[in-house]
């Protein structure tokens, strides 16, 4: 239990951090999203600390990446630019690594909803048009953290 708790604490410090990097750079650093990628597979395949199986994690990254990478490629066709930073694709992966496939459609989801919310009091806050780009790392740093806690062992011993 302890060594879960203190796997799922690393995973949220991490996230909060990414989560402030991005919300004043616009980038979430390779040097953090691979080795967090890395060390999710890992834990998920050789340690009995997994937070799901094996396999679900190496799907986790590969949809996980894939979904946010085929939505920019889908919108550059239409659009003519980006519309997601490949760090929310790599982020998104890492989420994957250590939570699973299975958590992936509700943590976009809540970050979608988020994003919204919170993208739209952003550009009002900085007077910024709505056309104006906004990160959306944090959304989904905080989506990942709401899932890690509500799959938390310690939260359902509460209920």
């Amino acid at each position: 239990m302890w060594i879960d708790s203190t796997l799922r604490i690393f995973l949220i410090l991490t996230l909060i951090y990414l989560a402030w990097v991005d919300w004043r750079t616009f980038l979430l650093p390779n040097r953090i999203t691979y080795p967090l990628i890395i060390l999710g597979l890992i834990t998920n395949t050789f340690t009995p600390y997994a937070f799901c199986e094996s396999y679900l994690a190496f799907l986790g990254v590969l949809i996980g990446y894939l979904i946010l990478y085929m939505t920019n490629q889908i919108y550059r066709y239409f659009r003519g630019q980006d519309g997601l930073g490949m760090g929310d694709a790599k982020l998104l992966a890492s989420l994957g690594a250590w939570l699973g496939l299975e958590p992936l459609p509700v943590i976009l989801s809540v970050a979608a909803l988020l994003g919204i919310l919170g993208g739209i009091l952003w550009l009002r806050y900085k007077k910024l048009p709505s056309t104006h780009a906004f990160p959306f790392g944090p959304y989904l740093a905080i989506a990942g953290i709401i899932e890690i806690l509500w799959s938390s062992p310690f939260i359902h011993s509460l209920s």
